[in-house]
């Protein structure tokens, strides 16, 4: 059962495919990480406020795949290929909400208040677009993850990574979100002063 020296196996076919693939969505992903936090660079013009926004990247991640996790306990779902493009797309709409929020405590400092008052105002007053673009999105994908049916197994891991990574940012956006803010807001103000 053992190969002589100088003998060599290699995976080739379909495996190969697969594994070229794989590294090319690992490629993708870094690439749009980047790309997310340069051009949230440049709407809010400031290196360091698109880095709170980011901070919610992992949280949905970890979120998918919690979400996968519970639907493999209801079905068999596959981590497979098309399930990986989910968190590309994941990436994409949880930096939504929270910029919602930075964007609205910003604007709240600018006119004067306090950055504890500015980041419960912005939570106060974008809570509604926050609840209205989450519900609707998971009222629109749980069909697809929730409903077994023709055609929806290809796409079942998609649809459960971004209903899931969505449902957990959003929750983590009006909690952690804003703390998180309110002590970079806090900082700044302080180092202001001095």
């Amino acid at each position: 059962g053992q190969l002589p020296a100088g003998v060599v196996l290699d995976i080739s076919g379909a495996a190969d495919q697969l594994d070229a693939t794989r590294e090319a969505l690992s490629g993708n992903f870094v690439v749009s990480l980047i790309l997310c936090y340069l051009l949230l660079v440049a709407i809010f013009t400031h290196w360091g406020y698109p880095f709170v926004i980011m901070t919610i990247v992992p949280l949905g991640v970890a979120g998918g795949i919690g979400g996968l996790v519970l639907l493999n306990l209801l079905t068999r779902q596959p981590f497979d290929m098309i399930s990986m493009l989910g968190f590309l797309i994941l990436l994409g709409t949880v930096v939504n909400n929270p910029i919602l929020i930075v964007h609205q405590a910003l604007t709240n400092r600018r006119e004067g208040m306090a950055a504890a008052e500015a980041v419960s105002d912005a939570v106060r007053s974008r809570l509604r677009p926050i609840a209205m673009t989450t519900i609707t999105t998971v009222c629109g994908l749980a069909p697809l993850v929730l409903i077994p049916g023709e055609g929806t197994e290809l796409y079942r891991g998609v649809g459960a990574i971004v209903l899931f990574g969505l449902l957990g940012t959003a929750i983590i956006t009006v909690t952690f979100l804003p703390a998180l803010t309110a002590t970079v807001l806090g900082m700044s103000e302080r180092r202001g002063h001095r």
